[in-house]
């Protein structure tokens, strides 16, 4: 698609440092629960500092929406996103990305590696699909879980939060292991969604192989 302006309605701390961006919604712009675009600000210095975010909104709805962690110690785009207001303007330039919904399974994501099964899992409660797909979501502390009372409200148990710096009563503690997985899931035979820094993925498809799920149920995206 050609470069579009975008104009920005609104501007919200989703955590600590993650920001929730909703805009101007073009017209023609589709997309597909999962997928991503390359975005710049509309700002003299960086209209040519293009990064790939993840739409977090669903394509039924008259707006657009991306959910992204801010870096400020980067001094990079995503700093510059916390000194926006509304009416300014990002660039939207091509949609992309790799993460469909093939059918029920499990997420598992690392941190902001979260922002495609956002927009997946509320298609599905839209289309009351959500049955019993699960979410594992791997975050240093508590205060980093994305969205999380709108996860526990669409998942119920099957929203699963494991912390690695934090020791917290209500969720497990540690990394994603073999076991974790072995113990968590109570079916492996089926479709796993993986998303988040790659170390963490690729410890987390190493489990999987282990525990014998099938290769062409794995399905991913580098963040």
């Amino acid at each position: 698609m050609e470069p579009t302006n975008l104009k920005i309605l609104s501007l919200e701390n989703a955590t600590h440092d993650v920001r929730r961006i909703r805009l101007v919604k073009p017209e023609g712009l589709n997309f597909i629960p999962g997928q991503a675009a390359d975005i710049s600000i509309n700002k003299e210095g960086w209209r040519d500092e293009v990064r790939p975010f993840t739409f977090t909104c669903i394509p039924e709805d008259d707006f657009l929406e991306f959910t992204i962690k801010t870096y400020p110690s980067h001094n990079g785009v995503t700093n510059e996103l916390l000194f926006l207001k509304p009416g300014d303007e990002l660039i939207i330039r091509g949609v992309f990305g790799a993460i469909h919904y093939e059918g029920e399974g499990v997420f598992v994501a690392g941190g902001a590696g979260v922002t495609p099964f956002i927009s997946i899992l509320r298609e599905l409660r839209r289309k009351n699909q959500t049955g019993n797909n699960m979410l594992i979501f791997a975050n240093k502390t508590a205060g980093d879980i994305i969205n999380k009372d709108e996860f526990a409200e669409m998942l119920g148990k099957n929203f699963v939060n494991i912390l690695s710096d934090e020791d917290v009563k209500e969720y497990r503690h540690g990394y994603i292991s073999e076991d974790f997985l072995k113990n968590t899931v109570p079916d492996l035979n089926r479709y796993f969604y993986i998303c988040g820094p790659p170390p963490m993925m690729d410890a987390v498809e190493k489990q999987l192989a282990d525990l014998k799920v099938d290769e062409k149920k794995i399905v991913k995206e580098e963040f």
